[in-house]
């Protein structure tokens, strides 16, 4: 019965409800004590006349019966009185919404509930992430690399000296509770347009509410409530600025593009200018984190790019809170070139200076021959998982399928969802290092975002 699920804990509903019944006897009451020598009493007396009329020897049972009646017609008329006047306010508010009231009460009250996670990188792998990750709680925070100087992102950097908005635009789209609509037009392009063309409306808006707002954070603050964000956006500094490699070779390159084009490995990512201030708010976000997730996404460019600030670097290390890499699934010409998931994993523990991760999420799900073909001929090969040269290191790895159904080899964004939500909440209800119960909370995890997805397409 599906009334039944007005009475599921957590929809804060129940207290409020036996609060409006008790309210409405003490009501009656009232208005029988201030009445009762003048009113009431002759209303009483013309009912039991009545009554000893028509009941005669059933005198008393009559009574019972009639207060009986007048209980359930009167319980009756409250409960679908408050129905009506609740549907109506819904309608009002939020017209053409399909799902339930108690559903939307429920979701809605669950991800208020749900644990507080840190997402750290950049680029699409932090999207995809962040898509899974909003449908299980609303206390998400993505710290976004801000060196990119491509592209659109870095002609408004130069003209505008803005930060870089790219990546932040794209966490706030898939953070969005309006996603499919405010995609299409966060991310259109303009073309035909000497001054507009290969400009994001999402970019330019970043950098018309940063403008209005005084800063570039108050910016996103401002489209986070407009865009109704599942959580936070946050630049990993407003400082401009840019990355600097050195190579293998003992060069050093500088700019984003430039060191992805270089032919030479990177040994160690730095900025320009160096020790750049680091965002508060993103500090405070790590500080205060059940789990700290980084990547996926470019290992150097994304996800080394944010922790490269110091500021950054040093809350992940210092935080409290469960921290997780979640390993690419293709090396990135340029930048990973025959790495496996222990290069990875080396190179993000050398860079932060210390061995702080707790998991390593791995992918074992083994590409098509045709997907591996067809990546291969553009320099990118399948990271290999290395499970047992990453736990020497003293850290353990969760192995999960975690491949797209699709051309591209890429992480789905359900079952990476999956696999990290099924480890948070194990780690909150039972502390580190127990399994058990890992596989229910997750089926159950995911079974919920299918009705809802289900309800919502419906």
């Amino acid at each position: 019965m599906k009334w039944i699920k007005w009475l599921y804990p957590g929809l804060n509903l129940k207290r409020w409800l036996f609060l409006f019944g008790l309210g409405t006897v003490l009501a009656c009451v009232g208005v029988t004590l201030i009445f009762n020598y003048q009113f009431v009493g002759l209303i009483e007396a013309l009912v039991f006349k009545f009554i000893s009329y028509v009941g005669g020897e059933y005198y008393q049972s009559t009574i019972t019966a009639l207060g009986l009646v007048n209980v359930i017609i009167g319980i009756i008329f409250m409960c679908y009185g408050s129905a009506r006047v609740i549907k109506t306010i819904i309608n009002s508010v939020m017209p053409g919404e399909k799902e339930s009231l108690r559903e939307l009460i429920f979701t809605q009250q669950k991800l208020d509930k749900g644990p507080s996670v840190v997402v750290i990188g950049g680029g699409t792998g932090l999207s995809v992430l962040l898509r899974g990750i909003k449908l299980i709680t609303n206390n998400c925070t993505a710290v976004v690399t801000t060196a990119d100087d491509g592209g659109s992102s870095g002609r408004l950097r130069k003209e505008m000296g803005i930060i870089p908005p790219g990546d932040m635009r794209n966490c706030l789209v898939a953070l969005a509770d309006t996603e499919p609509v405010m995609e299409r037009a966060m991310q259109y392009r303009f073309h035909d347009s000497q001054s507009l063309t290969g400009h994001s409306l999402g970019n330019l808006f970043i950098a018309a509410m940063s403008d209005m707002e005084g800063s570039v954070e108050d910016g996103l603050a401002a489209i986070s409530q407009i865009l109704k964000v599942h959580g936070r956006v946050w630049p990993n500094t407003s400082e401009n600025i840019q990355l600097k490699a050195l190579m293998d070779d003992g060069s050093t390159v500088v700019g984003e593009s430039a060191i992805t084009a270089s032919p030479h490995k990177i040994v160690r990512l730095m900025t320009e200018p160096e020790n750049p201030e680091a965002s508060q708010r993103a500090v405070s976000a790590i500080m205060h984190a059940d789990a700290i997730i980084l990547g996926p996404g470019s290992l150097y460019t994304s996800v080394l790019a944010s922790l490269v600030v110091p500021g950054i670097r040093d809350a992940v290390v210092r935080s409290k809170a469960v921290k997780i890499y979640v390993c690419n699934v293709m090396t990135q010409p340029g930048e990973t070139d025959g790495y496996g998931a222990y290069e990875h994993v080396r190179a993000l523990v050398d860079h932060m200076g210390a061995q702080c991760l707790d998991y390593v999420v791995v992918n074992v799900q083994k590409a098509t021959a045709e997907q591996i073909a067809k990546y291969k001929k553009g320099g990118a090969e399948p990271v290999s998982p290395d499970i047992e040269k990453i736990e020497k290191l003293g850290i353990e790895v969760v192995p999960a399928k975690l491949l797209n159904d699709s051309d591209l080899v890429r992480h789905n964004p359900k079952k990476l969802a999956k696999s990290i939500i099924a480890l948070i909440y194990r780690l909150r209800l039972f502390g580190r290092g127990v399994r058990f119960f890992d596989y229910f909370l997750a089926r159950q995890t995911m079974q919920e975002l299918r009705d809802r997805k289900d309800t919502k397409e419906t």
